[in-house]
């Protein structure tokens, strides 16, 4: 029992309801935004006094994980998205190097696989502009260089209290290298063991020291080369029902010109990427100058442009034709059946059509191209008040644009290709390869489109001790902010029309803007028990407002054990996207349970809606900390975390909808998804909304140990994540694993030992997935479907690497990535190659090497 003097209770009861009293008048909250607070990421932490802990991420109520510099090099990282895939908090599939189809070259993080949209990406701690191809709603971690990067501080835990809507799952902080004096040159490159998959990144670092500042200016360039999928030889071939010769109603012609049933399919690996070419260019600054007494100047700028490309196999042709006779047929732009067709029973459909599909081999595989410019720039003002103890306060403005243009050679002309068809069906249908280059040129073309994203953001605040308890000061922090953020995409005009053969989309275009109040009350209740008190208000200009709060528990129990609690609300904000994107088509891997549709790959339309409301969100995570001061060196966190989200913004699995649809035709999932009678997916449409819903749970345990043996300086350091449930739309993906939606493994656990002496040091790093369900759809033998299951088996990387300081200027590193070479896991409806590269390993070995070189 917790026992305090009359005077200690009387004390504690007037910081409580002065607490409760701001709270009500400003019904918001945040922590200091002082460049020094960011700096040293304070926002989630609270300071243990007399505490043994040692590491940062162990001083605060929430759970922190903390990636310095060094772990990056030693590890052989060289984009951030690669480095944040690696830990064991993250799920799903997050987009990155290896996604091949449809990501633009975007890199993301998926906290707890709750969606990249719901992790909030800070750097040096302000929000980093949305980025992409147009109108994202997420930011693209591909512009922010891994030279610039000091280190990244990975929040696990629901902040919208602290930083506004899309903290829901956690944010991500990362702080860029300042304060540094000298110059220092780093070059790093790697590549597979089977020649391809070359990578390499050339940085240098400037900065200089005067008497009242500092000034650090960096460059960067990195080079990423592709990887063809079919160059794995576990690569299981594609097969898809659009084949170069063209197929009219699923039938070819065979070598005697008789129509028969198609037998082939195309293997489309030979032409796709598994890690996608990508080239970018970074310049960076950090700049620190005092103005006068008490008044600091802070200020960062941020430049990337980035010029990425996919390759996919040539353009799929899926075209419905008019046969001539048919009831309002335009007898000049039609079919006509001969006698052959008749006899092997090809006929139109009861809309008087045949399906025509043609892989386009005589134009060329579909090239994508991104070039991209993001830059950003922040300042601020910071000084002190002699008020109390003291005040800090702190003026900040920080404005983020990101510009893109794309396209896509050797696109396709739905409606000239259907033209030149009626002009010579003889030549289209013959199943030979088309060589006059000037009909080829006529039915293709190259697609181009635009898009950007801009962002302003205006905060200040105010921070400092208000009184002292017998226990320590009563610290709080107040302030406001304006954002404002806009983004639009520009669609190539032929795909607006629908005229393409590639999905249709409208542009987007919209905006919103947001005016936000913030504190934060600390009260150390005892010299043991401290507690934090947040609220924030939120203003949109599209839906209303959202207040959120936040309450943190900390108890030092003893010297080396601290208990923690947070329970938090939070939100996000629906994004330009979602508001204004329109119709999207997507072509999504999908089982027809009918077996109408020819090909695994079916189009979906993805529409949006002005009216969606803010997702809302309930946290809890309770844990401890243990810094046993009989071992020295060691300490260990053990943390239980939920996720609830409600008025979930998503897309419903369409899957799914297809399975309730087939299994009962009145169900409500056949209208909502827009199926039509007997499984007519032509306008199979899965939309926004609000209805969804997740549910989240799990474990994490950090272990971290540092001690002397065999005159060697040794690290261990074991993390472990356990997911306890993960459940989405009433449908459970706990230890699960689908094409669609990603990885949700029970187990993930990441390993390693660094033995150092001297000059040199040597660590070993293991990365272990757990096993996972793999449900799919399988026929019987009537053909009629049935639920199956298998299981994709666990995979346990190995990685090595060494570093050498040959002296005070030079050190050496060098590595092994996925030593034993290990195979991805065989998933069955794996977006890429039999599997998902976004969740397995893909390229192989791989070795790196870099010299780090200071003057």
């Amino acid at each position: 029992m917790i026992r305090t003097s009359q005077h200690s209770r009387s004390k504690l009861a007037s910081a409580i309801k002065l607490g409760l009293i701001a709270s009500v008048s400003t019904t918001a909250f945040t922590v200091s935004t002082s460049a020094v607070a960011q700096e040293e990421a304070k926002v989630e932490r609270i300071a243990v006094t007399g505490s043994r802990i040692q590491r940062s991420d162990m001083e605060t109520a929430s759970p922190v994980t903390v990636i310095d510099a060094a772990s990056i090099r030693s590890e052989g990282f060289t984009s951030v998205d690669e480095l944040l895939q690696a830990q064991t908090s993250m799920a799903g599939a997050a987009v990155g190097s290896s996604t091949n189809n449809g990501a633009d070259g975007v890199a993301q993080v998926d906290l707890r696989g709750m969606g990249s949209q719901r992790t909030l990406v800070l750097l040096n701690g302000r929000r980093m502009v949305n980025s992409g191809s147009g109108a994202n709603s997420s930011v693209d971690l591909n512009s922010i260089p891994v030279a610039m990067i000091a280190r990244v501080e990975i929040l696990k835990d629901g902040a919208s209290a602290v930083y506004g809507s899309d903290a829901i799952a956690g944010v991500v902080n990362i702080i860029t290298k300042k304060d540094f004096d000298g110059f220092q040159l780093d070059v790093l490159g790697g590549m597979s063991d089977k020649g391809d998959g070359e990578n390499g990144e050339v940085s240098a670092l400037y900065g200089f020291n005067t008497d009242t500042g500092n000034y650090t200016f960096g460059a960067a360039y990195s080079d990423r080369r592709g990887v063809v999928q079919s160059d794995r030889d576990w690569t299981t071939p594609g097969n898809s029902s659009f084949i170069p010769t063209g197929s009219l109603n699923g039938q070819v012609k065979d070598e005697n010109g008789n129509w028969v049933a198609r037998d082939t399919g195309y293997d489309y690996t030979q032409d796709s990427f598994y890690q996608t070419p990508s080239k970018r260019y970074s310049l960076f600054a950090n700049m620190t100058q005092e103005l006068g007494d008490d008044v600091v100047l802070t200020g960062d700028f941020l430049y990337t442009k980035r010029k990425s490309n996919q390759q996919l196999a040539p353009q799929p042709a899926n075209l419905q034709l008019d046969v001539c006779g048919e009831d309002g047929v335009d007898p000049l732009k039609c079919i006509t059946l001969d006698q052959s067709m008749v006899d092997a029973g090809i006929k139109p459909d009861d809309k008087g059509e045949l399906n025509y599909r043609r892989r386009m081999n005589d134009v060329g595989p579909r090239i994508y191209s991104q070039d991209t410019d993001t830059w950003r720039i922040s300042a601020g003002l910071e000084g002190s008040l002699d008020i109390n103890t003291g005040m800090n306060w702190d003026v900040s403005y920080t404005y983020g644009n990101n510009k893109a243009d794309t396209s896509v050679d050797n696109s396709i002309n739905a409606n000239l290709m259907t033209d030149a068809i009626y002009a010579n069906p003889d030549l289209w249908f013959s199943g030979d390869p088309i060589t006059d280059q000037d009909l080829l040129n006529a039915v293709s073309y190259n697609e181009q489109a635009d898009g950007g994203n801009e962002q302003h953001a205006l905060s200040a605040g105010l921070n400092g001790e208000l009184f002292e308890l017998d226990a320590g000061a009563v610290a709080f922090a107040i302030g406001a902010e304006y954002r404002y953020e806009s983004g639009y995409f520009n669609p190539d005009p032929i795909v607006v029309a629908g005229e393409s053969t590639a999905a249709q989309q409208d542009p987007t275009d919209g905006s919103y803007s947001v005016i936000s109040v913030f504190q934060e009350v600390s009260v150390p209740f005892t010299e043991k028990l401290t507690g934090e008190f947040a609220l924030r208000f939120d203003d949109y200009s599209t839906f209303g407002n959202a207040s959120t709060w936040k309450i943190g528990l900390t108890y030092e129990a003893t010297d080396d054990l601290m208990l923690r609690t947070v329970a938090a609300t939070g939100f996000r904000a629906p994004s330009v996207s979602e508001l204004y994107g329109g119709n999207s088509g997507s072509f999504d891997y999908l089982v027809d349970p009918w077996g109408n549709s020819q090909d695994p790959q079916i189009l979906v339309n993805r529409t949006s809606d002005e009216n969606l409301k803010p997702e809302e969100s309930e946290s809890y995570t309770a844990g401890l900390v243990y810094s046993p001061s009989y071992v020295d060196g060691m300490s260990l966190t053990v943390d239980y975390w939920r996720f609830k989200v409600t008025n979930a913004i998503a897309r419903l699995d369409t899957q799914a909808g297809l399975n309730a649809c087939y299994a009962d035709p009145s169900s409500s999932s056949c209208e909502t998804f827009n199926i039509g009678p007997n499984g007519d997916l032509d306008n199979l449409t899965n939309s926004l909304t609000n209805v969804g819903f997740q549910d989240t749970s799990g474990i994490d345990f950090n272990l971290a140990y540092s001690f002397e043996a065999l005159s060697l300086d040794w690290t261990i350091s074991n993390d472990t994540t356990y997911l306890l449930n993960f459940e989405q739309d009433n449908e459970d993906y706990t230890g699960t694993i689908d094409g669609n939606f990603g990885a949700y493994a029970q187990v993930r656990n990441n390993f390693s030992i660094k033995a150092a002496q001297g000059d040199w040091s040597v660590m070993y790093f293991n990365r272990y997935i757990g096993e996972m369900d793999d449900h799919y759809t399988d026929y019987d033998e009537n053909d009629d479907p049935f639920a199956a299951l298998s299981k994709a088996e666990s995979v346990l990387y190995h990685n090595i690497s060494g570093t050498y300081h040959l002296n005070d200027e030079i050190t050496f590193s060098a590595g092994v990535k996925n030593f034993t070479d290990e195979e991805p896991t065989t998933v069955s409806n794996g977006s890429d190659g039999g599997t998902i590269p976004e969740v397995y390993d893909v390229i192989g070995r791989t070795y790196f090497a870099g010299v780090s070189m200071k003057f």
